[in-house]
């Protein structure tokens, strides 16, 4: 019988662990969080860590599939999505 899967990040029981950080890291930490808020904090910073890490990961495959991304087009997609007059959505 196989164990059921893990929660996805952010979700599941909450629960403690320990962290080794610096000492400037957790100063830094605790002049931006309450000392309850420092899990949330912690927890925030990982979630999108994972994101990003995830996202790479896409991006990887996606490029291994249908090869490098055309830089030339992401900038144009890029002026269009800024609603840079300048650009030319002609490019796109």
């Amino acid at each position: 019988m196989a164990a059921p899967p893990s929660p996805a990040p952010g979700k599941g029981p909450v629960r403690p662990v320990s962290v080794s950080l610096h000492e400037g890291t957790i100063s830094a930490l605790k002049a931006r969080t309450s000392k309850r808020g420092m899990s949330a904090y912690v927890e925030a910073l990982i979630q999108r860590q994972l994101e990003r890490d995830r996202l790479r990961e896409l991006i990887e495959d996606a490029e291994a599939e249908h090869g490098p991304v055309n830089q030339t087009a992401v900038e144009a997609k890029r002026t269009l999505l800024s609603g840079d007059s300048a650009g030319s959505a002609d490019a796109v």
